[in-house]
């Protein structure tokens, strides 16, 4: 193989790695999300979702907050564990496993009001929105918020 062949063999295959790598990010949830406020519209938090043993957890970075509010709130609405912690650095989103094209199993907890909840969640606009359902009982009884990818 002449070396102009080698090249460009060695580059196809360089950029079909890097356009697998880059979809397969695409449709995991692994990463940084922004959430939004139903009421206002205007950003709410920073939730970082990682993968530890299979399962995804999610944990709030940053807190968007109103000149005038609790720079570091507390979980005053939790119980158990939970109560009392600092939002910032909570882990609210866990136990969420692959099954299929969707991610479920897990819970997911609502610090403005303290409530956990049953929770899936599935990956749409080619890997820029997140679309996270908490639900009681079945998940056609609640409330699907869309995260939108920040990273």
């Amino acid at each position: 193989m002449n070396s102009k062949r080698l090249a460009l063999t060695l580059g196809a295959v360089t950029l079909s790695l890097s356009s697998l790598a880059a979809w397969a990010q695409v449709g995991s949830p692994v990463g940084v999300w922004k959430t939004i406020d139903d009421e206002s519209g205007k950003p709410k938090s920073l939730i970082r979702i990682s993968e530890v043993n299979g399962e995804l957890r999610g944990t709030i970075e940053k807190l968007f907050r109103e000149p005038g509010e609790d720079p570091n709130p507390k979980c005053d609405k939790c119980e158990g564990p939970l109560k009392d912690q600092p939002i910032v650095g909570m882990t609210i989103l866990t136990g969420m496993k692959k099954d299929g094209n969707e991610y479920n199993g897990g819970q997911i907890v609502d610090p403005k009001n303290g409530k956990s909840y049953k929770s899936k969640m599935s990956v749409v606009g080619g890997g820029k929105k997140l679309d996270v359902r908490g639900y009681i009982g079945v998940p056609m009884l609640g409330r699907t918020q869309t995260w939108e990818r920040v990273d």
